[in-house]
């Protein structure tokens, strides 16, 4: 979990719900200049036998910066963004550093303003401090193993737009089951492609376990984004449901995937941003 702190030359502009897009795209276009780590971080590729629906393997980050949605952002002021790095390989942490470095003196945002990366920091997570990134780092290892002391009742926050895909559909609201199942599937290919491997967990009985758990409210809403693609010059949805939902049930096999969750999102297009979820804080004591 990492937070890039800037310094802006010039004004900077965040267009509203776009703001992690934009600085997705930006890292494209830097990162296709070395055809190395473009294929590893922007084109990888699915191992063979992973979940169904994930053709389009999911990228080993995620962009945290929905706080600068429509921010206007002037010459002198400080602003960061999160991102979060699912990979051992310290390398890709020293591309990532290098190629914003390089994107903020070349500019960010429509206006292309200009700013000077600060400070990166390693966020506090799973028992380690807060570190100021001079080198090497320690990665966070979030452990997935069920919780002794699990609520029967929780509530989570949709923080950002979310979409979960279910039967091939988009799901109109965030049943548990799903829910559980496309952060399961998420996480397991991640771990595929840039971990230690996929989930060792029979994945049928998982789900049927999670069926069990019941949604006892749900208050969404559905957010209209979009974004054109400079590549194709197309427009594409990025929007999705915010709001919050609380479930009720045999919590203690599926509280660990839902703090994870949290730095990993779930569903479609997480990489931009999309499907930051949340256990409330007041839910776990």
């Amino acid at each position: 979990p990492l937070r890039l702190e800037f310094t802006a030359r010039e004004s900077l502009f965040f267009p509203p719900g776009k703001a992690a897009n934009t600085l997705r795209g930006a890292l494209g276009t830097e990162f296709s200049r070395l055809a190395g780590p473009y294929a590893k971080l922007f084109a990888p590729v699915a191992p063979p036998g992973g979940p169904s629906g994930l053709a389009d393997p999911p990228r080993p980050f995620v962009f945290r910066a929905r706080h600068l949605d429509g921010r206007a952002i002037q010459p002198g002021e400080s602003f960061h963004f999160d991102l979060n790095v699912f990979t051992i390989d310290t390398a890709v942490l020293e591309y990532f550093v290098r190629a914003f470095s390089a994107l903020a003196s070349e500019g960010l945002g429509p206006g292309r303003g200009k700013a000077d990366l600060r400070c990166v920091r390693r966020l506090a997570a799973a028992g380690l401090p807060e570190q100021i990134i001079c080198g090497a780092v320690d990665p966070v290892a979030l452990e997935l193993d069920p919780r002794q002391s699990a609520p029967r009742t929780i509530r989570v926050e949709f923080l950002s737009p979310t979409e979960l895909k279910h039967e091939d559909r988009i799901a109109p609201r965030p049943e548990f089951p799903i829910l559980f199942s496309r952060l399961r599937d998420r996480i397991s290919i991640l771990r595929s492609l840039y971990g230690s491997g996929p989930l060792e967990l029979d994945f049928q009985a998982s789900g049927l376990r999670a069926a069990a758990v019941k949604m006892t409210a749900c208050e969404v809403r559905r957010i209209e984004t979009e974004r054109r693609s400079t590549r194709t010059g197309q427009t594409h949805s990025i929007g999705g449901f915010v709001g919050m939902a609380e479930y009720e049930g045999d919590l203690a096999e599926f509280l660990p995937y839902l703090e994870v969750g949290r730095w990993t999102g779930v569903g479609r297009q997480s990489v931009w941003g999309k499907g930051e979820i949340r256990i409330a804080d007041d839910q776990l004591g």
